[in-house]
């Protein structure tokens, strides 16, 4: 019988084999992209935010488009980059390099502070497979990690509500990636840096483009890629993780359950050597052995990365009346990461501790191994081969000799995710470090007679080999889109043409998550049941838009859209509409306002997730600290590693979130050269569908037992009834966390407005050169949130605990003079909390630079930094690593040299 494993790897080849043929074919780009063509000497664009083709770029809706060139410039390398870098991303999403994640290897942006599942990710205008494991364990997200820069033309953010045109996801907005359909010839980009210590990276890029004859065209693209990791040692400033005083973690250590006092190993001598030499004796009776940088030590900052991405178009023009299409898109990635070495703790599986025969004592046994135990930090890190596939192919035209255009495509896409994770403890560690177990005592605790000196003894790379394994997961998730799109004039009216789109879809998307098997069969230490889960549903969709002239400067738009999702004999439905008017007193001046209903249908994840029972990487007890006196930045409490367990599982009864938004704004260009949009921004979401986080949770908690919240509020007590803890008077732990449940519930509703400001300004000088000035700056006014309509509204900005930075600004300035081109773009990054929940940390700013020199039309050279001035937010106040971790990345300066060459 052929292996699942088998079945797999072969569906998948077959269907990376048809994506590669296919677009040997034919390719073509969709009616979300912008296209242009001349007709009665008027310009028609059609943009992100509207399928219906104008003559003015700027519509009812604000659209930033953010070009590949200008990525580069701006000293950005992937799409990723440049996303998390638009004023709107206000929210703060953890990723690839975020340390311990549930989507370690994985990048997402958050617009407008509604997480990732709220902002519609297109290839194209297409929708494209979710990442097969959910953000945070919870929501479906598009990965931004993985798209090469090389095939990008342009990117279109469409930052306000879109359900009426694009349906679920579209609540923030949309951002839509748009490919290239040629290129200036063949061109290869060769690209090698650094940051100030470690991070090597590299990319190389082959774009072109061929017309073969009138009617047949391809444009393709290769991208190779990679970076080698950077460890959280390779930062002076987190290098060790008892720098202000902290105790160091401890290496080996035997204590009394009862007491909490350690007991006599015979010394910390033999384990001297372990992590670089820095493992000592501390406490009074020098009993505890511990480290102060093994936590940096396993953490890497930035995975190690290696790509391959390749993409390849095609356009067949039978007439004006019909042209056939595709492209494929194809992405291999292996990565590697590190979040903290293996440990263990005795029994942790029971009760944590056992009764020493010998010394007749409870006592709790721990080691965590260094590297120099295991056979070097790399022999342990956890491996992600990834893959992706996207198709999409069709047909498109006028019909007749009329005005109108069509369009019908199929797109299909899938994402593989298989990750192994080494140096995972089997289950004979026990009995390896405490011999044979003896029985139990009356109360089911474990009874060893151990032999001390194993416990005092480094291993050696054999003898962890041997209590040590690995596992791994295979992950995918899909997705497939039958669409048929048509626009035209609908009828002449005195002020102009009314002009109509209409959209039908029907789509199918799904994912398994499916465990290493060996998880369940009792081979691993300390490991928690995890089931193989996964589904599909379908989708289908028919939606109309309509462009209404009511009179010559007045300009009405209206959109509608059914959307109806299914998973077996179970449908979930919404109509939504859209309506919007654009006022244009003066060709240069624009007002505009729109207002639009919006719904989403509840994540996969959240519907489709079997019961599953884990631990988080590290946890902070918040009450713990507060009631035992000891600060958050030094408490015995905090970022305790590994953290508490937890039970997460799906619920299939979740009711589609609903909502509406607002928006009003005024775009003017008083010349040619200088353009200015000024709009504001109101979304309001219903039942919206959650996982509390656990640490939002845990705090929480403490201020409603302390009295600063009121204890009957229905977050306080959702709160409380959430978290399980040890009784008070157990001898071990007493009032410790045992268990977090984070079930997905329908809250009542989250309210957020705000602000943004875009500008450019182009001007020159016959001496000076030409200069281009642009500004974007996001401001939040509300981010207002209630779990349930019995109670108040919490404000994340006036939130101590809520790490979302109220506002963000970039500004940039281009020069370019003959053959010299530079560009300085400055970063503002708002305030925010510091790590204790204190007072706000002042806002941060960052300066990337770059200057390229065209020494002929085939050769360019450029040199790239980013972070000139090697600015890093350090914040002590919450301890170890010292800096908000989701909010700022610890690279420090980085710097490039590109070269550039055309054929």
């Amino acid at each position: 019988m052929q292996s699942n494993h088998s079945r797999n790897r072969h569906t998948l080849y077959r269907y990376t084999g048809a994506t590669l043929l296919s677009t040997l074919f034919l390719q073509s780009a969709v009616f979300a992209e912008t296209t242009e063509k001349q007709d009665a000497d008027t310009k028609y664009v059609t943009v992100t935010g509207s399928r219906i083709s104008k003559a003015q770029k700027e519509g009812v809706n604000p659209v930033i488009v953010i070009k590949a060139a200008d990525i580069e410039k701006e000293g950005f390398s992937n799409v990723y980059e440049a996303l998390s870098n638009t004023s709107q991303n206000t929210g703060v999403v953890t990723g690839a390099d975020s340390g311990n994640t549930f989507t370690p290897v994985a990048n997402t942006i958050s617009l407008k502070s509604l997480g990732p599942n709220h902002t519609l990710v297109l290839i194209n205008g297409h929708r494209v497979a979710d990442y097969p494991m959910a953000y945070n364990g919870a929501v479906n997200f598009v990965n931004l990690a993985n798209i090469p820069l090389a095939i990008v033309d342009r990117i279109e953010i469409l930052s306000s509500g879109a359900s009426a045109i694009y349906g679920s996801d579209a609540i923030a907005g949309v951002v839509n990636i748009i490919l290239k359909k040629t290129t200036d010839g063949v061109q290869v980009n060769l690209k090698a840096g650094s940051t100030i210590k470690a991070g090597e990276n590299g990319r190389l890029q082959l774009t072109g483009s061929k017309a073969w004859n009138d009617r047949f065209n391809t444009v393709y693209a290769v991208e190779i890629s990679g970076r080698e990791p950077i460890w959280a040692s390779d930062r002076s400033f987190m290098s060790s993780a008892s720098a202000l005083g902290e105790t160091p973690r401890s290496i080996a250590g035997r204590r009394d359950a009862q007491t909490g006092k350690y007991l006599s190993l015979g010394g910390c001598e033999p384990f001297s050597a372990l992590f670089a030499g820095s493992v000592q004796g501390y406490g009074s009776t020098r009993d505890n052995c511990a480290s102060n940088v093994a936590p940096a030590t396993y953490w890497t900052i930035q995975t190690k990365n290696r790509s391959q991405n390749f993409y390849l178009g095609n356009e067949y023009k039978v007439s004006d009346q019909l042209q056939f299409f595709a492209d494929g898109l194809l992405g291999f990635n292996q990565l590697e990461n590190n979040t903290r070495g293996p440990s263990w703790t005795s029994g942790a599986a029971n009760k944590g501790y056992f009764y020493n025969q010998n010394s007749g004592k409870y006592e709790i046994w721990t080691r965590r191994f260094a590297p120099e135990e295991i056979g070097g930090i790399n022999s342990i890190n956890s491996q992600w081969r990834d893959t992706s596939a996207n198709i999409n192919f069709g047909v498109r035209g006028n019909i007749a000799e009329t005005s109108w255009k069509y369009e019908a495509s199929y797109n299909g896409s899938i994402y593989t995710s298989n990750v192994k994770r080494r140096g995972r403890l089997l289950k004979n560690i026990d009995e390896y470090f405490l011999g044979q177990q003896l029985g139990t005592d009356k109360d089911g605790v474990p009874i060893y007679a151990p032999d001390v000196s194993k416990l005092g003894t480094p291993l050696t790379a054999d003898q962890f080999s041997s209590i040590s394994g690995s596992t791994t997961e295979k992950d995918k998730a899909w997705s497939q889109t039958l669409s048929a799109t048509a626009t035209g004039d609908l009828i002449q009216l005195p002020a102009g043409t009314a002009k109509l789109a209409v959209v039908a879809e029907w789509g199918r998307q799904g994912f398994k998550i499916r465990p290493d098997s060996s998880i369940n069969s009792d081979v691993f230490y300390n490991t928690s049941t995890q089931s193989e889960y996964g589904g599909t549903r379908n989708r289908q969709a028919l939606g109309a838009e309509l462009d209404i002239p009511i009179f010559k400067p007045l300009n009405a738009t209206l959109s509608g859209r059914y959307d109806r999702y299914s998973v077996s004999n179970d449908s979930i439905s919404k109509f939504t509409f859209g309506s919007g008017l654009e006022f244009r007193p003066q060709s240069n001046l624009l007002f505009r306002t729109n207002y639009a209903t919006s719904f989403r249908a509840p994540d996969m994840n959240y519907v489709f997730l079997q019961k599953q029972n884990g631990y988080y990487s590290s946890t902070t007890d918040y009450l713990k600290c507060e009631q035992s006196g000891q600060p958050l930045n030094n408490c015995s409490y905090a970022n305790v590693s590994p953290g508490a367990d937890y039970t997460l599982v799906g619920n299939s009864t979740l009711q589609p979130e609903d909502g509406s938004s607002f928006g009003a704004g005024v775009v003017w260009s008083p010349q040619k050269s200088i353009d200015i949009s000024l709009d504001y921004w109101n979304v309001k979401i219903n039942n919206l569908v959650t996982n509390l986080s656990a640490d939002q949770l845990l705090r929480t908690e403490a201020d409603c037992r302390a009295g600063r919240s009121d204890i009957t509020s229905g977050i306080c007590q959702d709160a409380i009834s959430r978290i399980q803890r040890n009784p008070d008077n157990a001898m071990v732990n007493p009032g410790a966390i045992d268990n977090i449940n984070v079930q997905p519930i329908n809250a009542a509703v989250q309210k957020v407005s705000g602000i943004d400001l875009t500008t450019k300004w182009r001007f020159g000088h016959p001496t000076l050169g030409n200069f281009v000035w642009g500004l974007n700056y996001s401001y939040m006014i509300t981010n207002k949130y209630k779990q349930s309509e019995r109670d108040d509204y919490t404000d994340s900005l006036k939130d101590l605990s809520d790490a979302t930075w109220r506002d963000r600004l970039n500004t940039s300035l281009s020069w370019s003079k003959n053959k010299f081109t530079s560009t300085l773009l400055i970063n503002r990054f708002g305030k925010i909390p510091n790590g204790e929940g204190s007072v706000y940390l002042k806002p941060t700013y960052t300066a990337n630079w770059s200057a390229a020199y065209r020494f002929s039309d085939q050769l360019s050279a450029s040199i790239i930094v980013n972070n000139v001035f090697n600015t890093i937010k350090k914040d002590y106040t919450g301890g170890w690593p010292y800096y908000p971790v989701a909010n700022y990345s610890a690279y420090g300066r980085q710097g490039w040299l590109e070269v550039n060459y055309r054929f």
